[in-house]
């Protein structure tokens, strides 16, 4: 097995330097900008009165938007306040989506694949029946996302990310026709490596696996000749919007998936990724807390689409695929199972927030609890009403927040959220044994998600997710019993934040939030 070296530590060292290099670029390119169009107004009182007609367009246009508040409001007063900044940090990242021609390019790939996916008419009606609040959450994600509802499926939860790992590991081996691997982070140590001599193995025996990365979620972990180094193993590798100098209007969006397909009969999802610390092989932030599943049979047809989906869109010079039909079949397989799943995909190049909906709608179908653990809380005004809502129909909510953070500025952003929601009658969790990684929830023990979707705008709003529903299956007791051995390492924190906090940390806490939705 290849062991940690100091090359390795080089490359890690060298990724944080590009990072910090990019970013110095851009804020030098965007104060270049700003001072240019500055210096313009003062001296052209044309430009000047062009600055405030464009500042005013914006303002009404974010208002006539169809925007959350909460994304809305930080712009109109940033705008409003220093217009030529506001302006041209809105036209830098405040356009989310990407291109147009972007936007094209996925709606094409997106109008051959996700047709090819099984009509769920029948099986859709079935959960209907069963379990009405779930059917109509399975239908909303059906006509919206257009990922079905399947059953003849087998799902396993894993209650910790090295579990899911370890099972990884077994399937990939057994591997006969394709591996697909599409992850935020990747990094080239311990845990990658255990995956690589599989994978080097199984190209050898004749299997095509492809991998595919989040340039900014690994910028820390790898460095640029990752891609070099796998393609020359026989290993397809691609990367997804390469962070580097220079204005990006993509940039805003990364890939947040974490998807692994093998063969198209194996699936595995949720919270991890491919570095260290999320199998505590180290420990940057106390024990690390995630989850996933393994999905076999019928379902992993959803996981093979969204795979393929951002590999062929995500950039117009690579050569793609032109016959998906040999990744995407029908196989006679009997699950032992007969709950519902519904694997689905959101992105930012629509205008459906798929993730946040179907939280909120679980939210509202909740008659006895709904429970979430999530890393970050940064939500909008339309999930926390949701949630104060509920717990005031006598809805139990609860929220299971990390209890040492990764990022502390983010983190005192989530703890800022805690009033408004513990006053309603919502209870908040700190879990004591370090950061919780993970993103579930579930409701009254028939429906629960598992997967990539943060309670957080980014996750929400901005990046390219994916999660699974599932309903009527043993995995939602599952997740549920973990929810519930987990709060009992939690700190409850919710009489701490009834009364609020001091004057000087509400101020502070005003300004995290109302810029939370530009970070």
């Amino acid at each position: 097995m290849k062991q940690d070296t100091l090359e390795g530590k080089a490359k890690t060292k060298n990724g944080v330097k590009r990072l910090c290099f990019s970013i110095v670029c851009i804020l030098l390119e965007v104060i270049f900008i700003i001072t240019i169009v500055t210096r313009l107004n003062e001296y052209a009182e044309i430009i000047n009165l062009f600055t405030r007609i464009l500042s005013g367009i914006l303002v009404l246009g974010l208002y006539a938007s169809d925007k959350t508040s909460s994304m809305k409001m930080p712009w109109v007063i940033l705008i409003l306040i220093f217009p030529i900044m506001g302006v041209g940090l809105y036209l830098l990242i405040g356009l989310n989506g990407g291109t147009h021609k972007m936007r094209e390019r996925y709606a094409e790939i997106d109008s051959k694949l996700l047709p090819m996916l099984p009509d769920s008419q029948e099986c859709l009606s079935r959960i209907k029946e069963t379990i009405p609040k779930a059917g109509n959450i399975a239908s909303y994600i059906q006509r919206n996302s257009q990922y079905p509802i399947y059953q003849n499926t087998d799902i396993v939860y894993f209650d910790e990310a090295v579990k899911g790992l370890e099972a990884q590991l077994k399937d990939l081996e057994k591997a006969q026709k394709f591996i697909f691997m599409e992850y935020h982070a990747i990094e080239d140590a311990e845990a990658w490596h255990k995956i690589q001599d599989v994978l080097e193995e199984r190209v050898k025996a004749g299997v095509e696996v492809r991998v595919f990365y989040d340039d900014m979620g690994s910028i820390g972990f790898i460095n640029t000749d990752f891609v070099k180094k796998m393609e020359a193993i026989g290993i397809h590798c691609r990367v997804f919007n390469p962070f580097m100098p220079g204005l990006n209007l993509f940039l805003n969006n990364r890939d947040h998936r974490k998807i692994t397909v093998i063969d198209g009969k194996v699936g595995f999802t949720g919270g991890y990724n491919l570095a260290n610390e999320y199998f505590n092989y180290t420990h940057p932030y106390g024990q690390w807390k995630d989850t996933g599943i393994r999905l076999e049979g019928d379902a992993v047809q959803s996981l093979t689409v969204t795979f393929l989906e951002m590999w062929n869109a995500v950039s117009a010079k690579a050569a793609n695929d032109s016959d998906f039909s040999k990744y995407l079949f029908h196989y006679d397989y009997a699950a032992q199972q007969t709950g519902f799943v519904q694997p689905y995909a959101d992105s930012p190049m629509d205008n459906e927030q798929v993730g946040e909906e179907v939280y909120i709608s679980m939210i509202n179908k909740a008659e006895k609890y709904c429970w979430f653990m999530t890393p970050y809380l940064i939500i909008t005004d339309e999930m926390t009403h949701a949630l104060c809502l509920a717990a005031k129909r006598g809805v139990d909510v609860r929220i299971i927040t990390p209890g040492i953070p990764d990022k502390k500025f983010i983190y005192n952003i989530t703890r800022s959220f805690y009033h408004g929601l513990v006053k309603h009658g919502v209870r908040v969790y700190e879990w004591t044994p370090g950061f919780c990684h993970a993103k579930m929830s579930v409701a009254d023990d028939c429906m629960a998600t598992c997967g990539t979707i943060n309670l957080d705008y980014r996750s929400l709003y901005h990046h390219f997710e994916n999660g699974c529903f599932m309903a009527d299956c043993q995995a939602v007791v599952e997740i549920k019993n973990d929810l519930i051995r987990t709060m009992g390492e939690c700190r409850d924190v919710t009489d701490q934040y009834q009364t609020g906090r001091s004057a000087y940390l509400r101020l502070g806490q005003l300004f995290m939030r109302l810029f939370a939705g530009l970070l």
